[in-house]
């Protein structure tokens, strides 16, 4: 479930996920029974939600647990738990910025996951807002490279709010960035103009990135499988950067 990087992209993260599936299934999961407590069942009226169970179907979660996640989060069998979205800001190896989101039922346990994966992975939870001046919350669409092209893209979310769209390093998909209160609109244009996309998130993007060695690039991949390992934390993104160079260096770790 992590956000928008680079390094999402590397064959080392593709393992992760595959070997994570039950877990990455439950956080999608929560995101849908959050989505549906807020806005209601009815996916029609619902983006959020719509955006939600999008997502949990391109990445296999089953049809009956989206269903049973959607009554639950609408509450419509008695049973939906209370969620509260918690961010953590924090510094890797080498001062890389983090931002960790949760969304948890338990507060107190969320803090100090999050505390102990920093502490053991070369790590240091942050004073608020000295990390988060350097994100800004946008949109972020992925879009499939494989059946259009970037100008069909760029030409449909145009007049939708799109600030840019800009291939993945692995030429795989397109992603489009736009203002969080634009992520909507984009997405329709997209549906619209008969152009399919995997994920439409906000997310926090680094105003400025900072490129790191391969090195210092496994450290942080082990901080981060480390907080992804905790049910509580549902994104984390990072400001560093890869080159290509350290991208091939680390795709012959596999």
């Amino acid at each position: 479930m992590s956000g928008h990087s680079k390094w999402a992209t590397t064959k080392h993260k593709k393992a992760i996920i595959d070997s994570r599936r039950a877990k990455a299934f439950a956080k999608y999961i929560k995101v849908i029974e959050v989505a549906a407590r807020i806005g209601g069942a009815d996916l029609s009226g619902n983006p959020a939600l719509a955006d939600a169970v999008h997502k949990a179907k391109k990445n296999s979660v089953p049809g009956d647990n989206i269903d049973r996640a959607i009554k639950r989060g609408a509450g419509l069998t008695g049973d939906a738990v209370e969620y509260t979205t918690i961010m953590y800001e924090g510094y890797g190896p080498n001062g890389v910025a983090l931002m960790i989101e949760c969304l948890t039922d338990n507060k107190n346990r969320a803090a100090a996951e999050v505390r102990t994966a920093l502490s053991r992975n070369g790590g240091t939870l942050a004073d608020p807002g000295s990390v988060a001046y350097n994100f800004a919350r946008k949109g972020v669409l992925t879009v499939p490279a494989a059946d259009t092209t970037e100008d069909d893209v760029l030409l449909a979310v145009l007049d939708a709010g799109a600030e840019e769209v800009v291939p993945t390093p692995n030429g795989e998909s397109f992603e489009v960035f736009t203002e969080a209160s634009d992520l909507v609109g984009a997405r329709t244009a997209l549906v619209d103009a008969g152009i399919d996309y995997e994920s439409a998130d906000v997310e926090f993007v680094p105003n400025l990135k900072v490129e790191i060695d391969a090195d210092t690039a496994r450290k942080v991949f082990r901080l981060i499988d480390a907080l992804e390992d905790s049910d509580d934390v549902q994104n984390v993104f990072s400001n560093f950067d890869l080159s290509p160079e350290v991208q091939a260096e680390l795709e012959h770790d596999e």
